[in-house]
């Protein structure tokens, strides 16, 4: 197992790979930093970094190497490059990507020699090394377990199993919950100015609403996995009888109703489908695609 001061190259100095990077230094570790764009380097030199003049330079450096680029596209080709001077290092890729991308990755990692982890990190940059951030991990897990300590400095670590795309299927899905509920959001602050209603007063009754609607969540997820969806609360034909008010005041208020209207489209299909009764957990189910023409 290493100490804690391993050494750590990281590739990409956006925000995030920045924010990456200075929080390896601030836990001590010696940190060798790669960016296409050089000037990017010096803020993190004057904090202790080293400077590679190129990605090779850079993985020379360190036994582990964290990527942060802005598309897994960006990293295939960093790989590359490098072809087998990757050979005998942990390649820690925290690039937003999908889990066919990840598993492509972690099979070009394996013939140059590298052992490969993929992850989700769950946190802006302001929130690395915070309480509340972690990141999402999957791929080769005894490079995890052994270098967990290290990744620990950016975060909580999640392990999500040996599949290297399971992390990016876990952090898409996160992040399928939040655009959908800042979607929401930002369609309530559309229709609500339409009226001269501040947003941020308005927040002070959308916050907790909709905080008290979440906590239905795991009852949703139970009625999903087991296939019942049985409810007492609002079933697919109440709500298929309300939905048309939503986008006769959308359209009435002069607001686009582009994000609400293929709803329709699902509650129509669950009532052809005969889910009338059912709650909206079905929802899930019509989802599928093997599911939309039943």
């Amino acid at each position: 197992m290493p100490d804690s001061k391993t050494p750590v190259t990281v590739l990409g100095l956006g925000m995030m790979g920045t924010a990456l990077a200075s929080a390896l230094l601030r836990a001590g570790h010696p940190v060798t930093v790669w960016n296409r764009s050089a000037a990017r380097t010096g803020p993190l030199v004057a904090q202790g970094a080293r400077p590679a003049d190129s990605p090779a330079d850079a993985v020379a450096a360190s036994p582990l190497v964290v990527v942060c680029l802005l598309a897994n596209d960006n990293v295939a080709d960093v790989l590359d490059a490098l072809g087998d001077r990757i050979s005998g290092r942990t390649l820690v890729n925290l690039t937003n990507g999908t889990p066919a991308q990840a598993r492509e990755l972690a099979a070009r990692a394996a013939e140059q020699g590298a052992s490969y982890l993929d992850g989700g990190i769950m946190a802006v940059p302001q929130m690395i090394a915070g309480p509340h951030a972690y990141v999402l991990y999957s791929g080769d897990e005894k490079a995890y377990e052994t270098h967990r300590d290290t990744l620990a400095v950016f975060g909580g670590t999640r392990w999500t199993g040996t599949d290297p795309g399971l992390a990016a299927l876990y952090d898409l899905s996160l992040l399928t919950g939040m655009y959908g509920m800042v979607i929401g959001v930002m369609q309530a602050y559309a229709l609500v100015r339409t009226e001269g209603i501040g947003a941020e007063d308005f927040s002070e009754l959308l916050v907790p609403w909709v905080t008290a609607m979440l906590a239905g969540a795991p009852e949703w997820g139970r009625a999903v996995d087991s296939g019942r969806h049985l409810t007492d609360v609002s079933s697919m034909a109440v709500n298929h009888a309300a939905f048309p008010n939503f986008l006769a005041t959308f359209r009435d208020q002069g607001v686009s109703g582009e994000l609400f209207a293929p709803f329709q489209a699902i509650l129509d299909r669950a009532m052809e489908q005969g889910h009338a009764a059912d709650g909206l957990s079905r929802i899930a189910d019509l989802l599928k695609l093997d599911h939309q023409n039943a």
